[in-house]
């Protein structure tokens, strides 16, 4: 572009940036506006980011309080928005939890998620999948049976996961990004994998046991004391900091 555009084009590129930043701040759906009316129920203080990707028979979704949901969200219930049954409470979210941007939820009949949940980019979640027993069907055109899922109270869902129809999460699981779960997971393990396998799970007055054949133990550790590690770690940095600069 020429010299003499430049500094039409910074302008431009500045308003542009800035009529969108605005665009998403009064597109975000919240409690008080028409979108969430639509849901079965859109608790106070959560959020759900716009720009949206698809929404559709909002009236079966149930948000919890102080949930934020990402940008480009899918959430849906039942096979599309014409679909005169579906069930009342087909995908549930909890209280505070976090989904991530482009999370994916489609739920058939019963999606669980429960509170302090929180996703990383990019997870798909659904209770169906295609049917693929008629050999003279295209598989697209088939219909797998409805498999409700739950996810447990304050469990992590890595980046890119997915979790297939029938899975059983339990609470405080970390699920590795790009793992593919299915299947029941108990309580404060930690799985990774396609398909997910237990990593390491919690024994009781032992610490974080491996799954592997290392056998290796993690302690126990309370969020104040790793607050209190992380303090201490970037107070020894910034005395080091200061005495380098102090001997330049």
């Amino acid at each position: 572009m020429p010299a003499i555009r430049t500094p039409v084009r910074r302008f431009l590129n500045r308003s542009i940036h800035a009529a969108w930043q605005w665009v998403e701040r009064v597109g975000d759906v919240g409690p008080d506006t028409d979108l969430a009316d639509d849901f079965g129920s859109f608790g106070r203080g959560s959020c759900l980011a716009f720009p949206l990707s698809v929404i559709f028979n909002a009236a079966s979704i149930h948000v919890g309080e102080g949930t934020l949901i990402g940008k480009y969200a899918t959430l849906s219930v039942g096979y599309g928005p014409t679909q005169e049954r579906l069930p009342e409470r087909g995908l549930v979210i909890g209280d505070r939890c976090v989904l991530g941007a482009r999370v994916c939820i489609t739920a058939h009949e019963s999606i669980e998620i429960g509170d302090d949940v929180w996703f990383g980019q990019d997870v798909f979640v659904s209770d169906a999948s295609h049917g693929y027993q008629d050999p003279d069907v295209p598989v697209g055109r088939q219909f797998g049976a409805h498999q409700p899922v739950r996810i447990g109270a304050g469990s992590w869902i890595g980046h890119g996961a997915m979790i297939l129809p029938g899975t059983t999460i339990g609470c405080n699981v970390v699920v590795a990004a790009g793992s593919v779960v299915r299947g029941t997971i108990e309580d404060h393990a930690i799985v990774g994998g396609v398909p997910a396998r237990p990593i390491r799970r919690l024994e009781p007055g032992i610490g974080w046991v491996s799954q592997g054949p290392s056998l290796d133990v993690r302690t126990v550790r309370t969020v104040a004391e790793q607050y209190a590690e992380l303090t201490a770690h970037a107070e020894r940095d910034a005395a080091d900091t200061e005495r380098e600069v102090a001997e330049a």
